[in-house]
């Protein structure tokens, strides 16, 4: 659920504050960050945030599209391992039904 527009957004104020000081000194170096939830305002454009996710730092460069949305949405917190993969398409023994366990010989006669 989205903030109340009443609030406002919200800005870190620690991260604001750095930023603020490199665009005074007019330097752009990494900003390290672990506030996923700080808003990005207009003010951030072209600075780039080294955003944690639980693990290491992702590098994040903030362009004007990012405006309005969170930095830790640009820093995944999980990998993507794929879909199924070559386990799920595991070619069964030559006689065997779709599906079946076990083996795949016939059973033998009893007598």
């Amino acid at each position: 659920m989205s903030r109340s527009l009443k609030k406002g957004p919200y800005v870190d104020p620690i991260v604001l504050q750095k930023v603020m000081k490199m665009i005074e000194k007019q330097e752009k170096k990494i900003i390290k960050t672990w506030a996923r939830d700080c808003d990005i305002p207009p003010e951030f454009v072209g600075f780039t945030f080294a955003v944690h996710n639980g693990k290491d730092f992702v590098p994040v460069y903030i362009t004007e599209q990012m405006v309005g949305h969170k930095l830790g949405e640009f820093a995944w917190t999980t990998k993507f391992k794929g879909h199924g993969g070559k386990a799920a398409t595991t070619v069964a023994p030559a006689g065997a039904a779709p599906g079946a366990t076990g083996s795949a010989a016939p059973p033998s006669p009893s007598k």
